[in-house]
This record gives structure tokens, sequence and C-alpha cells, in this order.
């Protein structure tokens, strides 16, 4: 079934075993959000957010391959999607989802562990120092968007300081120094696109 796209982007035919399009969104740019379905990602990972009367982010978690996200999911105002690496997305209808078991079983899957990542996300920004929250946002990034090198876990995305910053409330020059800091204790390297590398081999990867 080859579905109408919701945005104006280019298109991609995804092959012959699905017969379903591709919607493609290029780094940085902000995912349309439509309450008569949800998006799932095929390729790439998309940053969730919050933004306050003030325009400040409050970080939501993020969603990579094979995950679902939409209005559908949240009741919160001023959510926003965008997408922090090139991303194929993939539309399903809400009623497309309702007379689809195995669609639905299979959203159900992701949703569970969108909710382990939450709170996840709320452990981290209880923590007072703001040194405590880096280690364990890097740690997390390290297990949810991760791949093993030989020099530790290579970040699929390549983040921002500012990234970082508002995913714990603090600064863009807080985080500069910090991950220098890390740097130097060797808990972190930056490879050759500057993708962030967790040399704790500690990690549980679950």
């Amino acid at each position: 079934m080859l579905l109408t796209s919701p945005s104006n982007h280019n298109l991609i035919n995804q092959g012959q075993k699905t017969q379903r399009r591709l919607h493609f969104y290029e780094r940085g740019e902000e995912i349309p959000l439509i309450s008569q379905g949800v998006w799932q990602v095929n390729k790439g990972v998309v940053q969730l957010v919050k933004f306050n009367p003030q325009g400040e982010e409050t970080l939501l978690g993020w969603v990579h391959s094979d995950n679902f996200f939409g209005l559908w999911f949240t009741s919160l105002d001023s959510f926003q999607a965008k997408s922090l690496s090139d991303v194929h997305l993939q539309w399903y209808s809400i009623t497309e989802i309702e007379k689809n078991s195995v669609l639905a079983q299979a959203m159900l899957s992701q949703v569970v562990k969108r909710i382990r990542q939450s709170e996840a996300l709320l452990a981290i920004a209880g923590k007072r120092k703001v040194e405590d929250r880096l280690v364990q946002l890097l740690k997390l990034l390290a297990r949810e968007m991760g791949e093993s090198r030989d020099s530790g876990i290579r970040l699929k995305v390549r983040l921002t300081h500012q990234n970082l910053a508002n995913a714990i409330s603090t600064t863009r020059v807080t985080i500069t120094r910090l991950l220098g800091d890390l740097q130097k204790q060797g808990f972190i390297s930056f490879d050759s696109s500057r993708h962030i590398v967790v040399c704790d081999h500690n990690i549980t990867r679950n």
C-alpha cells in the first residue's frame, strides 16, 4: 500500500516487500506531527522535546530504528520531533493500526521501551551534580544508540554540545568543559567525524 505523504518532502520506495513509501528528513529538520497517525523510524534518530512558555527545551527522549512516535502517544503541548541525523520514516494511519494486530503488538513493545527510556531520563535529571548527569546521560546514549568499537561504544549520532546541554539542563559552556575533563580522564574520546566514543567497557548493553 502506497501512502500519500503528509509533507512535501521527496518520497523513496522502500521495496517490494512492504510496498510502503519512506519519507526523508535531513539532519536538523523538524518533523510534522499529525494526529491522524504515527511515524515509525526506518533509519536514523529522532529527538523528542517539549518547549515551555519561555522557549526552553525539555528532552523527552530519542526514537530510532523500528520505534514509533507521534501526537497519538502524548498529551503534552508544544511537543516537537526533530531529526538528529538524516532519517527515513514510515507513516501509519490510526485506522490502519487498529485493524492490524501484528502492527499494534509491535507498537506496544516499542512503547514499553520508550517508558523505560523516560524513566532513565527522569533518574538522570534527579542527580544534583551536573558531572553525574552528564556521565549517566552518556552511558544511556551508549546503550540506546551506540555501536561497539575497539576503543569503546561509538554514538551513531553526532551530538552537539548544545544537544547535551539541553538534555541535562545546563549550559553549552559547561558541557564543553566537562567533556574536556572526561576526555582527559579517558572516559570518552572522539573519532575522526567528532562522534563521541564512550570508553567505559563496563556499560551494560541490554
